[in-house]
């Protein structure tokens, strides 16, 4: 697994590979940026308060979480908007951080507007994006003070996800002993779509030091536990899934429904990153396969084997994204590039539910044309 973007510094374009004008691409990139960041009030999702603060709203949801705060950073460090990162990062530590309790050193997964907790309990699929977005400001602009010292915010809060609970208050957000990334901190199961390798490669060379094996046996605990959630026949992956891989249905999330689309974007982005594996180009190849006879009108809940329920699926946007960032483990793949023209000619979503669709719209569009990059630390002298 040496052919990644990591050991190569090359991104594959596949907007450009497929055809599509760099020009284009590029302005398709910044028009996507700007209508998300600075758009209208009914298409943009990124809201500034006052001369230092700004939030990313759940549109359909009303409130503020660390799923889009934590992805609106990753995007403002790509799209190199340092101003937009440290808003989001001042609004994220001045409300959402919890300085008590079992879950201090953790963050608030939900806010309202004003910045009242909705919840003191976190989300990992957060805090997992929040330290590798602070690692590359880090490396890209370099490290400020106080909170702004990205480097040491990204180090302290790995360092709190997998040892908290050693003193007896609270718990770790990855089991100790399997490794595995949990659904929330006081429980005893998983959300494959939580699972990122590529970001735990990364944490294994930036973290403290003492905690850098650690990571590096999660990034190869959660590659394996992908092969056990995800279908073998579908591809497709639950929700919520127990360690050995098999549905957590105890709550209705044992299907594959909005978290799941994540799922093969992630295997996607891991291939561009670190060179993928046999697995996860069979795995890409499945799930474009799934849809590849359906209209996305009619996308749907679905069991993990690929029974359709009634219930039309709430972000059908999100799922045309995720399946065309699966290309980027399949470049040559019989649906590959049928998947990314599906993409492309997919508009932004609007309305009252344009929140997630579009965060991970803009993260293929990133991703497709070699733009979605590790920032590594600047080289001395």
């Amino acid at each position: 697994m040496n052919s990644g973007a990591f050991y190569t510094g090359t991104y594959r374009n596949l907007f450009k590979e497929y055809g599509y004008s760099e020009t284009v691409i590029d302005a398709r990139i910044q028009e996507t940026w700007n209508t998300m960041f600075f758009g209208d009030e009914d298409e943009r999702i990124y809201f500034e308060v006052d001369d230092s603060l700004g939030y990313m709203l759940d549109t359909g949801n009303i409130d503020v979480r660390t799923e889009g705060m934590s992805y609106g950073m990753m995007m403002a460090v790509q799209m190199n908007n340092q101003d937009v990162f440290n808003r989001l990062w001042n609004w994220t530590m001045k409300y959402m951080f919890l300085t008590e309790g079992e879950n201090a050193g953790y963050f608030a997964w939900s806010c309202s507007p004003d910045g009242t907790k909705n919840s003191y309990g976190p989300a990992p699929d957060g805090e997992e994006y929040f330290a590798l977005a602070l690692f590359f400001a880090s490396h890209r602009w370099g490290d400020g003070e106080g909170i702004l010292n990205y480097s040491e915010q990204a180090r302290n809060l790995l360092h709190t996800c997998i040892h908290k609970g050693e003193d007896g208050v609270g718990h770790p957000m990855w089991n100790p002993e399997n490794k595995l990334i949990k659904f929330i901190p006081n429980c005893e199961y998983s959300d494959p779509s939580y699972h990122l390798p590529h970001f735990y490669e990364l944490f294994s060379l930036w973290a403290n030091e003492e905690d850098r094996s650690f990571w590096k046996e999660a990034a190869e605990a959660s590659r394996e536990y992908l092969t056990l959630a995800c279908h073998p026949e579908t591809g497709l992956a639950p929700e919520y899934a127990h360690y050995d891989g098999t549905p957590n249905n105890e709550r209705g999330f044992g299907h594959f429904y909005s978290d799941s689309y994540r799922v093969a974007a992630n295997v996607g982005l891991d291939t561009e990153w670190f060179g993928g594996n046999e697995w996860e180009t069979e795995q890409a190849n499945k799930i474009q396969a799934f849809f590849a006879d359906k209209d996305p009108v009619d996308y749907r809940r679905y069991t993990i084997s690929g029974e359709a329920f009634e219930e039309k699926s709430l972000h059908p946007v999100g799922l045309v994204a995720t399946n065309a960032m699966a290309s980027l483990a399949t470049v040559e793949g019989p649906y590959a590039k049928s998947s990314v023209d599906l993409f492309w000619n997919t508009k932004l979503r609007s309305g009252e539910r344009r929140y997630y669709d579009n965060c991970l719209f803009l993260f293929a569009l990133l991703a497709l044309s070699g733009n979605f990059k590790i920032w590594l630390p600047k080289q001395e002298g």
